[in-house]
């Protein structure tokens, strides 16, 4: 479903200084450390202080299918129950972030927007901007004693299907958020490559060269330069929605508005009749 959402960059980021005040404030600040498959691949690392570790798998994530791809939405009542487990109510500030890319953690800041949560922030950065402040890490997460009353409001953020992908790569402009290797393919593999009519948007290129988000400026002119234009025929996707809601977080950090295809190209290549692209040009 396509709704105009806007948003400014106070809205999405949060810094670390920002964090540390909110921290030692009277707020309710749950902070989630996020990772893609804790089942898969077990924390190994610190955290900040306080965080609760979460999976984008298992807890944010509904089964993975053919039609929905590796990384669907849940069902909204299983994911008020998730979040109703960290302790979250209503007008909690939920500050999101991850160890790698930023893409899990932008994930996460945009189920939350999709469940009707506003008060959540991607922490700008990550953790290794924390670390990079030299502030204290703790080796285990924090577990929540207590739970939440938080209601969901599902469809909060825009998103669309392989249909409405299709058309919009014909009128509008599809950004595809994985990295150059992945865009191009593969000869003699039908199921690599990408949505034909789909521009090249790498997630990475949202950022500096410290892991920050650019400023608003930059980011503007980044999606302009790539025939992004804030309107309801923009949209993006990536391998599972995940690289694909970091390129989302810089547009509206930067008051711009897109949807998200959450299968995304592990589910458009769960239909082999859907026409596959190769090669750097859009197709």
């Amino acid at each position: 479903m396509m709704v105009q959402i806007k948003s400014s960059r106070s809205e999405v980021l949060i810094s670390v200084d920002t964090l540390r005040e909110k921290m030692s404030s009277s707020e309710k600040v749950i902070l989630l450390d996020v990772s893609d498959d804790l089942e898969a691949k077990p924390l190994n690392r610190d955290v900040i202080p306080g965080a609760i570790a979460i999976s984008l798998a298992a807890d944010i994530s509904g089964p993975a299918s053919k039609e929905g791809g590796k990384r669907p939405l849940p069902s909204p009542g299983v994911l008020e129950r998730t979040i109703r487990q960290w302790g979250i109510d209503a007008d909690s500030l939920v500050i999101v972030y991850d160890a790698t890319s930023g893409a899990q953690a932008s994930r996460a800041w945009w189920t939350f927007r999709w469940a009707g949560h506003e008060r959540v922030r991607l922490l700008d950065g990550g953790f290794n901007a924390w670390k990079s402040g030299g502030y204290a890490t703790s080796k285990k997460p924090s577990l929540c004693s207590q739970s939440g009353n938080f209601i969901i409001s599902a469809g909060g953020m825009p998103t669309i299907g392989a249909e409405e992908a299709q058309e919009i790569a014909r009128t509008g402009t599809l950004l595809d958020a994985r990295g150059k290797s992945a865009f191009e393919g593969e000869a003699g593999k039908p199921d690599t490559g990408h949505i034909p009519g789909a521009i090249s948007a790498p997630a990475a290129a949202a950022l500096n060269a410290e892991g920050y988000f650019k400023t608003d400026e930059e980011l503007v002119t980044h999606f302009s330069e790539l025939g992004a234009k804030d309107t309801d025929q923009l949209a993006v996707y990536c391998g599972s929605g995940n690289a694909a809601a970091h390129d989302l977080a810089a547009m509206y950090a930067a008051g711009m508005n897109g949807a998200l295809y959450v299968g995304s190209w592990s589910a458009w290549v769960g239909d082999s009749a859907r026409p596959v692209a190769q090669g750097p040009e859009p197709g």
